[in-house]
Parts: C-alpha cells; sequence; structure tokens
C-alpha cells in the first residue's frame, strides 16, 4: 500500500504540512512501522491473516488525513482512504474495518472498536523515537521535541501467555524529566490501556527498568 503513488504523494504533502507547524515526523517511515507493529501484535494474539493485513492497511494510510488538516486528520484520513480503497477494488466490509480503525485512531476520537482499531492505535502511539524529532538545534526543542529526543530506546514487547503488550523505554533525564515525558504521553499512554483491553490484554509501560503503568 505504500508503494501507491497517491498514498506516497499524500503522506508526503501531510507531513511536510506537518514540518512546518512544527510536528514530529508523520512520514512513510513512521506508517512502515505502525503498519508491521499493527501486523505482529495481531499476529502474536493469533489473529486471521486477512485481520492482520487490514491492520497493516490501516497502519499504512492512517496518516493521509494530515495532508488536509492536522485537525481531525483521522477523520479526513478515514474519507481519502475509502475513496481509495473503492478505487482499488477493496470488498465493501473490509474497507468499513479500515476507515473506522483510522478514523478513531487519534485522541480526538478516543476510542478502539474492533481489533483492527485497537491495534492500529497502540501501533501507533508506541512508535516513540529520536530520529522522529526533525529539528537539528537542541536550543529550540519544544517539550514534543525534547521528550522524543529523549527517548534513546523503545521496544514493544508482546507476552502472549500473560496477554500483555509493554512499551519498554529508555528515557535520557538530563534532556526530559519523566514529569516532562507523561506530562505529554500519559493521554497516549490511556488510550493505549484501552485498546489493549478491547484485545484481551494489558498494556504496561517500563521507564528506565522500573513500571510506571
Amino acid at each position: 500500500m505504500l508503494q501507491n503513488k497517491e498514498v506516497k504523494s499524500l503522506l508526503k504533502k501531510g507531513n511536510d504540512n506537518l514540518g512546518m507547524l512544527g510536528y514530529t515526523d508523520h512520514s512513510e517511515k513512521h506508517c512502515a512501522i505502525v503498519a508491521k507493529r499493527a501486523g505482529m501484535i495481531l499476529k502474536k494474539f493469533g489473529y486471521s491473516e486477512h485481520e492482520i493485513e487490514l491492520a497493516e492497511i490501516a497502519g499504512a494510510l492512517h496518516d493521509i488525513g494530515n495532508a488536509i488538516n492536522r485537525k481531525n486528520h483521522g477523520e479526513y484520513g478515514a474519507i481519502l482512504a475509502y475513496s481509495l480503497l473503492e478505487k482499488l477494488d477493496i470488498p465493501l466490509t473490509d474497507r468499513g474495518i479500515i476507515v473506522s480503525a483510522i478514523g478513531n485512531h487519534d485522541k480526538s476520537t478516543w476510542g478502539a472498536v474492533d481489533a483492527v482499531s485497537a491495534v492500529l492505535i497502540l501501533a501507533d502511539k508506541t512508535d516513540v523515537r529520536r530520529n522522529r524529532v526533525r529539528n537539528e538545534e537542541k536550543s529550540g526543542f519544544d517539550k514534543h521535541d525534547r521528550v522524543n529526543y529523549a527517548v534513546t530506546n523503545a521496544t514493544v514487547k508482546v507476552n502472549v501467555q500473560k496477554r500483555s503488550i509493554t512499551l519498554n523505554l529508555q528515557i535520557d533525564e538530563d534532556i526530559c524529566t519523566m514529569y516532562e515525558y507523561f506530562e505529554i504521553f500519559l493521554g497516549r499512554m490511556m488510550m493505549c490501556r484501552k485498546a489493549a483491553e478491547l484485545l484481551g490484554a494489558k498494556f504496561k509501560l517500563t521507564a528506565n527498568g522500573s513500571k510506571v503503568l
């Protein structure tokens, strides 16, 4: 899906728009990570290949709405995705699942409605990494830049037996305090918790080896 010219163009425009507004990276790379992670979580929990494919498509397309506007980009993205999927002759039921996931992945909607939308939220909100920061001058970092740049390592682990999904972070506290980190990310982590519950799992967060959530 990420090789589709229309998708590539929309993602580039959206990412360029957000760059002008001072946001971190929301490029094709971010969408590729989200797609792969969403598929991985469903695969670990034994979902069908078809559901995994739908999650991967939703992950690839989830940020195309940024080409229109950052505010309500999930809803805009769902509308754009429906048109695109229709042209690609994706079955109607599958289209509904994909656009529903895209339309519900952001904090303005706050909610997973099925397995595909749940893993999209989990995959998107756990993509925390230093190289999402575009600003090359540390002196010009805002708080969003600092909390992303402070993450020196991030991994997502799925424990099938314990039905848990854990985001493990290493944070450089000389760059960002734990307070700053949670000021920005607490809402996203709570979205992950609710999404994991829909999958019959628990979401956990560790920072510098200590359990936080």
